[in-house]
């Protein structure tokens, strides 16, 4: 069984459509990052294990679901869920850790239609993964709010940032490791009706995962 990380914060309408669309053999694990609209009612509702994470930020969500995910299959998947990706793509991303052909797939977005990726934030994204592969030398093109690895890889990697910066501090991780890390297209879709993203949403919310994430790069 392969555990799904879904860092949440007010995501109840996304994750009425997005849990029972997860594969088989893929199981989600709701990390409730504060929300105040029932998530965590939902996702349990929906057969979902849900982890309450009082510290605020997508790191902090993102490493506690890593940290509960079950060892045995090894691979851990982390997908937004506000309804932007369709975990009918899981898979994909999945597959090329399964076989060994990467230590680290990433999900490159390709939004379905016009208005999906905001051009503020598009631009934000494009400039930042330019710079990591001048930087590092990897082939991304995004920075990976789709992706998977093996769970101890993951942790072994000591990732500190508990903010928007963790995407970034992953790769760059990824790239001084020395790992394998190949980016798969996946589906960018409008959310779900009711939710907002924290980054993309608003000028503000990009401004501000550029800010952590350029720290990082800072460092």
């Amino acid at each position: 069984m392969t555990d799904v990380v879904l860092p949440c914060l007010n995501e109840a309408p996304a994750l009425a459509w997005l849990l029972p669309r997860m594969p088989a053999g893929y199981r989600p694990i709701v990390v409730d990052n504060g929300s105040t609209d029932g998530s965590a009612q939902v996702a349990r509702g929906l057969g979902a294990r849900v982890v309450a994470v009082p510290r605020p930020g997508y790191g902090a969500a993102v490493h506690a679901g890593t940290v509960a995910a079950d060892p045995v299959d090894g691979i851990v998947c982390v997908m937004d869920a506000d309804g932007s990706f369709d975990p009918a793509d899981l898979p994909s991303v999945a597959d090329p850790v399964r076989a060994g052909a990467a230590r680290l797939a990433v999900g490159r977005r390709r939004p379905v239609g016009r208005g999906v990726w905001p051009p503020h934030a598009r631009l934000g994204n494009a400039v930042l993964a330019r710079r990591l592969r001048r930087t590092t030398g990897l082939r991304v093109h995004d920075i990976g709010p789709m992706r998977a690895a093996r769970r101890d890889d993951l942790l072994d990697l000591g990732l500190v940032d508990r903010r928007f910066g963790y995407p970034l501090e992953l790769l760059i991780a990824a790239a001084g490791a020395g790992w394998e890390v190949t980016e798969v297209d996946v589906a960018y879709h409008p959310r779900a009706a009711g939710t907002k993203s924290k980054v993309t949403g608003t000028i503000r919310g990009t401004a501000r995962a550029i800010r952590d994430m350029s720290a990082v790069l800072a460092r």
